[in-house]
C-alpha cells in the first residue's frame, strides 16, 4: 500500500516534505503477498473538506500529508483500500485542478513514485478525456522490478478547487480485474 500511497499523494513533487518516510523498493506494494478475503461490498467514502465522495470497497486507510507543488504548500488527503487483487483509491489536492497542465501533475506522480521507492514507474496510452464536464487524463501505469511487474490506471481531474486522483495498482497478472476495480471506482466517484 505504500506505493499507492506515493503515487496518490503525488499530485506534487516528491514526499519529502515529511508527510511520509520513503519506502524501501522491498516495502513497496506486494500485492500478491494478501492473503484472500471475502467479498467486500463498495462503501461511498467522503473527504470532508471538499465533499468529493467515491466508492471503494471497503474502509478506506486515509493519509493526510502537505506536498509542495511549484514551490506552493498543497493539502492532500488520500483514502486507500487493499483488496487480494491490489489496492484502489483516490486522492484529494487542495489546489485548482487547472492550475497545472494534468501532464504535468501526471510527470510529478511518476517522478514522486520513483523517488520514493526506488523503482521505476512508466505511464502509457496517456489520453485525454472528460469527467462530468472536467478536465481529465487518464493513463496506464507500469512498474517493473526483478520480482514483480506492477501495473495500474491512473486518472486525473482538473476541478476549480481540486485536483483528484483515482488510482488501483497491483500485480500484472490481475491486471482484468485491477481494470474494473479502476472502472468501478470512477463509476462511483462524485465532484460536488
Amino acid at each position: 500500500m505504500s506505493s499507492v500511497s506515493v503515487v496518490l499523494i503525488a499530485g506534487g513533487v516528491p514526499a519529502s516534505a515529511g508527510a511520509f518516510a520513503a519506502p524501501s523498493a522491498a516495502a513497496s506494494l506486494h500485492v500478491a503477498a494478501i492473503p484472500a478475503a471475502p467479498a467486500v461490498d463498495w462503501v461511498e467514502t467522503t473527504d470532508p473538506p471538499s465533499g468529493i465522495t467515491a466508492e471503494l470497497p471497503g474502509k478506506a486507510t486515509v493519509r493526510k500529508a502537505t506536498v509542495s507543488i511549484e514551490g506552493k504548500e498543497v493539502d492532500a488527503r488520500v483514502y486507500i483500500v487493499e483488496t487480494p487483487d491490489g489496492a484502489v483509491g483516490f486522492a484529494v489536492h487542495d489546489m485548482p485542478g487547472d492550475q497545472y497542465p494534468l501532464e504535468d501533475n501526471l510527470r510529478r506522480v511518476r517522478e514522486s513514485y520513483m523517488q520514493n521507492t526506488a523503482e521505476p514507474l512508466t505511464s502509457s496510452n496517456v489520453h485525454k478525456v472528460t469527467f462530468d464536464g472536467r478536465p481529465a487524463l487518464d493513463a496506464r501505469l507500469t512498474s517493473e522490478t526483478e520480482d514483480e511487474t506492477l501495473t495500474g490506471f491512473i486518472r486525473l481531474i482538473a476541478d476549480d478547487k481540486h485536483l483528484v486522483q483515482a488510482l488501483v495498482l497491483g500485480p500484472e497478472a490481475k491486471e482484468k480485474a485491477l481494470k474494473a476495480m479502476h472502472e468501478r471506482l470512477l463509476a462511483g466517484l462524485r465532484i460536488p
